[in-house]
């Protein structure tokens, strides 16, 4: 087994978590892993990056697949006994305003990876988390501007300190079925998938950093949210303010906050500032 750190960025061949990867394999002091649903796309950008003389290694995951999910924590268990750093980035953006896809399809879709890919990531590699681990997991600010947009019931429970992942998951759930019965506005909701999956992604982030103080105090693993910011992805499009590299800078400057460091912790974060939920 190797005593090499391990760090993991899923959906990282293109975009923000190609840049997240680039940065960890610059500063990270282990083994960094890029991670794609298609194994071509992925093993042509880790030869991208061994281009520019950085060293990435590649692992298949498709986080809609709780197989492909469970292949990747049996390999970082047997190779590594656990895993150091993950950031959770894989995501989907349908173009809502251009887009003709029906909303409540674009509702599961979107969900279907956002969130609950993402939930099944962390329930699956959260408890292979060395001490002093760090678990970022990338969300956007987008998920303020749909909790302002949600009533103020769904608000209070979205922003509840006692909230369980059972209840998160019931809301998200309920959303989804709601769009269904085209009466999620007059439930409360905003008209953004995108922003719901990630109202999602920011609150599970709150309530997984709870239960590691709850049942890991002594480790000492730091677990965020962070909005990468407008970036000039294929998501987002050319007109965005920020390269893939600045969006990066505040997923990375979480993954690699020193062992010492008491926080952030179970915070959202954009441009490397806490940001009030």
């Amino acid at each position: 087994m190797s005593s090499v750190p391990v760090a993991v960025v899923t959906g990282s061949n293109k975009g923000i978590g190609f840049a997240i990867v680039r940065a960890l394999c610059k500063q990270f002091p282990g083994d960094v892993y890029l991670t794609a649903r298609d194994p071509g796309r992925g093993q042509e950008a880790v030869a991208k990056l061994q281009e520019e003389g950085l060293r990435a290694l590649f692992h298949q995951l498709d986080i809609d697949d709780l197989q492909s999910i469970r292949a990747l924590r049996d390999f970082l268990k047997e190779k590594y006994g656990g895993l150091n750093v993950l950031v959770n980035n894989a995501g989907i953006a349908f173009k809502e305003v251009h887009d003709t896809t029906p909303f409540a399809v674009q509702a599961e879709v979107t969900l279907k990876t956002n969130f609950f890919g993402t939930r099944n990531v962390c329930t699956e590699l959260l408890p292979l988390m060395k001490p002093y681990g760090k678990v970022v997991n990338v969300s956007s600010m987008v998920s303020s501007s749909a909790l302002g947009g949600c009533s103020r019931e769904l608000q209070q429970k979205f922003r509840s300190d006692t909230i369980t992942e059972d209840e998160l998951v019931e809301l998200m759930t309920k959303f989804v079925e709601d769009t269904k019965k085209s009466v999620h506005e007059k439930e409360g909701w905003p008209n953004t998938a995108y922003g719901v999956s990630k109202i999602g992604v920011t609150v599970l982030s709150r309530i997984q950093a709870r239960m590691l103080n709850e049942k890991r105090k002594g480790d000492h693993i730091l677990l965020n949210a962070c909005c990468p910011g407008w970036v000039r992805t294929d998501m987002a499009g050319p007109k965005a303010t920020k390269s893939p590299d600045e969006g990066a800078e505040t997923p990375v400057y979480l993954a690699l906050l020193p062992s010492d460091a008491d926080g952030p912790h179970g915070q959202f974060l954009s441009n490397k500032t806490v940001r009030t939920w």
